[in-house]
């Protein structure tokens, strides 16, 4: 693609608090309105080509594939949880489109009106009993008393028999999504279901998940990895958007249970991640090489106006002072693409500066495509950190 000398790349999107402010439908709208606008030639300084629906779909070349853009998150912003999240919703509701009707029909849909009431319901108890100490006390001995939670290996499921032999355990196999994570045994499956238990107890739920839910497992995994607190990639979620997604969870595993939370995760992707990666990755030189070109292409307009002094206080014939002109042209040129993040020489080269971690990357070189980010990677128990990578001390 080649743009005109007019072209500015997005301007830098500070992270910020503002948006914590907006509600869902408010976050819902700027969704809609961006994707609108990426439907034209250039948005902000984002070419059309490279919109974010067309890097997350796959449908773009390296530097800016998705896996590019998770490595910039990483490395760079350090949030790639945020797009790790967003992928791995983005195949389950493919997924979950593929099962059977009978399947779907025991995770019913969660409406919005569920989640509203859900959390208004929550926030009217906990406002009644700080505000009407007496009721507690009035309660005491009763079923409606709040008891300490339990944790979740203490509490049992009413819709399961706790008489089951070994003969019938071997008819409740695990998910597929279970057998499906190789290094995923029985063991590490508890361990998910007790991370979620407990984030269910810290949300106020007082019952256990529906087990028979499709994906139930799964479910428990994403809990344990995005959403409970102190989470390896725990997502920046307020408290009542937390509690509001973990109700919905308990609920059903339908995808509509995440409405809560979605639009918190693509609004963050598109309104700052994205045009972050775009300004950052146009570039086809680091910050210090940029640096240099702007030092040389001063240099060269210098070097330039020395020599046309020269020959002018000089006994030179006239056309001797057209030279100078060579140095300007090859100064103001690399001065104007350096001020716009290019490296001409990588550019004449048809090259690019590569990052510290591509050197030491074992990736495919033919990683456009979206399916190259496995669901080992994007539900994997370990944190985004990077400090053991060979690159590193390197």
């Amino acid at each position: 693609m080649v743009y005109s000398l007019t072209y500015r790349r997005p301007s830098h999107v500070r992270s910020s608090t503002s948006c914590d402010s907006l509600s869902g439908d408010e976050k819902q709208k700027s969704i809609n309105d961006s994707i609108t606008s990426e439907s034209s030639c250039m948005s902000n300084g984002i070419p059309e080509a490279l919109s974010f629906d067309r890097i997350i779909s796959g449908a773009v070349c390296p530097p800016c594939t998705v896996r590019d853009f998770m490595n910039y998150l990483r490395y760079i912003e350090h949030s790639a949880e945020n797009v790790q999240f967003f992928l791995w919703y983005r195949d389950y509701c493919t997924r979950w489109e593929k099962l059977p009707e009978s399947e779907k029909a025991l995770a019913p849909v969660w409406s919005a009106e569920q989640a509203e009431a859900e959390v208004a319901g929550n926030a009217f108890q906990a406002r009644l009993k700080r505000t009407n100490p007496e009721l507690a006390a009035a309660l005491k001995d009763t079923d409606f008393a709040d008891r300490p939670p339990q944790h979740a290996a203490d509490r049992t499921d009413p819709f399961v028999s706790t008489n089951r032999s070994s003969d019938d355990d071997r008819k409740y196999p695990m998910s597929d999504y279970a057998s499906s994570m190789g290094g995923d045994t029985l063991a590490s499956s508890n361990v998910h279901q007790s991370v979620a238990g407990q984030a269910f107890d810290d949300a106020g739920m007082k019952w256990k998940p529906f087990t028979l839910q499709p994906y139930r497992d799964e479910i428990d995994h994403i809990i344990s990895v995005y959403i409970a607190g102190g989470s390896p990639r725990e997502l920046n979620l307020s408290a009542r958007e937390r509690q509001s997604v973990l109700h919905a969870l308990q609920n059903t595993t339908h995808p509509s249970a995440f409405r809560s939370i979605i639009p918190t995760v693509e609004y963050s992707l598109r309104k700052q991640a994205h045009p972050n990666f775009v300004r950052w990755t146009i570039c086809n030189g680091n910050r210090p090489r940029v640096i240099f070109a702007r030092g040389l292409g001063i240099a060269g307009i210098l070097v330039g106006f020395t020599v046309d002094l020269l020959l002018t206080l000089s006994h030179a014939s006239r056309p001797w002072r057209i030279l100078p002109f060579l140095a300007w042209f090859i100064g103001i040129a690399t001065l104007i693409a350096a001020w716009k993040g290019m490296c001409v020489v990588l550019h004449g080269l048809h090259h690019r500066h590569l990052r510290p971690w591509e050197l030491f990357s074992d990736e495919p070189a033919e990683y456009g495509n979206e399916k190259w980010i496995s669901q080992e990677t994007l539900t994997s128990q370990s944190g985004n950190s990077f400090e053991d990578e060979p690159w590193v001390p390197r």
